[in-house]
């Protein structure tokens, strides 16, 4: 029950935010907004992902996970609801609230599973990872045609009904424990060498903040005007652009799995790491030289995306020396990552409306997944004997998104 209650929960932790990807049009002609003012309709909870993590895990502690998680569902619904509402002050609004609800489970969830479930933790963390491309798969290919029947306003409504499944089964296979004290979030107490190293010097802290950076700036940038490129550049219409898309985030279920048998069979991060960007580039190369290959293209990118993930973090895990030290580089990483792909959506719309046309966003594409690809490769040397040993307990503490 619990398994299950996480996966439900994961669906509603990404598929909020790209369900407005599909019907930007719509939405920008209703509300009167240019194509940079849309973006922020994406990026705003991408921000709140770097910024409002410090908020989340107080909130955590104090609160406990279980509770924790419900007000995380009960903040979801209300952003969902809000941002329907008839404006663009209730659109940011609701957009925001979004965010910091979704923070609050980013930061839950990998707890809450290497708290309850330590001996299947890999498994369930690869299901998790799969859960949050499943649910942005099916805003992705089912918001048009909702909106098509009943407007888009209703139709990012409607996927409150997953909110309320989820919250259901959350409290049905929590509810022996919201009794109990909060439980602490943070993690270990630091040990002596975590206070009085300077692990934020370390090089390759902020070699995988720079990789994570390009990443996350790729992935969102993607998400957001994906079902819109293919509309304008393959014709489509605005159901089957969204449909289609779909494929980036189904396949990132592929690269979530893949990607830790690849580090197992090779021998360290860095040729799984070259591979990810090799996929990588296929998306914005081949949109650009073989549009009508869009399908494969599609398919290629959205495994590196969902592998990219898995080689960063499991850097993460190698270079870190205690679990203390991992958990600090995670935020790090994720905070300064997310706060730099906040601005994806923003920019690559920007770049649109200045060009009028879609090479210079997929040029920027290309940039970012170039800097993943320098930063993650000059970071990917094989850590010492003594750091793989002082992480090798923290393995599964990252969260996956």
């Amino acid at each position: 029950m619990l398994v299950l209650a996480i996966l439900l929960f994961a669906l509603n932790l990404r598929g909020p935010i790209v369900a407005i990807s599909p019907v930007l049009d719509a939405i920008t002609a209703d509300l009167g907004i240019g194509a940079g003012t849309a973006g922020l309709l994406t990026s705003l909870p991408v921000l709140c992902f770097g910024v409002a993590t410090p908020l989340a895990a107080w909130l955590l502690g104090r609160t406990g996970l279980e509770r924790g998680v419900l007000l995380a569902l009960a903040g979801v619904l209300a952003g969902t609801v809000v941002r329907s509402a008839d404006g663009v002050p209730a659109a940011l609004a609701g957009t925001l609230v979004l965010g910091i609800a979704i923070t609050i489970g980013n930061v839950a969830v990998p707890v809450v599973i290497g708290r309850d479930l330590p001996h299947r933790a890999g498994a369930v963390l690869g299901a998790y990872t799969a859960a949050l491309n499943v649910g942005s798969m099916l805003t992705l290919s089912l918001t048009v045609p909702i909106a098509g029947a009943v407007g888009w306003r209703v139709a990012l409504v409607t996927w409150g009904a997953l909110v309320l499944i989820a919250s259901a089964v959350w409290w049905c296979a929590t509810r022996s424990r919201t009794t109990q004290d909060p439980a602490p979030v943070t993690g270990d107490p630091p040990d002596l060498a975590d206070r009085t190293s300077v692990w934020w010097r370390r090089p390759v802290v902020w070699g995988l903040t720079i990789a994570f950076s390009g990443q996350a700036f790729a992935y969102y940038g993607v998400t957001a005007w994906l079902p819109l490129l293919l509309r304008d550049e393959r014709g489509l219409s605005e159901s089957a652009a969204g449909l289609s898309s779909s494929i980036f985030q189904v396949a990132g279920i592929v690269g979530a799995f893949g990607v830790p048998l690849l580090l197992r069979l090779c021998s360290g991060p860095r040729p799984v790491l070259l591979m990810v960007c090799a996929a990588w580039t296929t998306l914005p190369l081949g949109l650009l030289l073989a549009p009508r290959w869009w399908p494969l293209w599609c398919a290629l990118g959205g495994a590196a995306q969902g592998g990219g993930l898995t080689v960063i973090f499991s850097m993460i895990v190698q270079r870190a020396r205690s679990l203390a030290e991992n958990r600090r580089m995670s935020a790090l990483v994720q905070g300064g990552g997310y706060m730099v792909a906040a601005a994806g959506p923003t920019v690559l719309g920007a770049v649109r409306e200045a060009t009028g046309g879609w090479t210079a966003p997929l040029l920027v594409i290309l940039g970012a997944i170039t800097l993943l690809t320098i930063a993650g490769t000059l970071s990917a040397r094989r850590p010492t004997a003594a750091a793989g040993a002082g992480s090798s307990r923290s393995a599964t503490s990252g969260p996956p998104r």
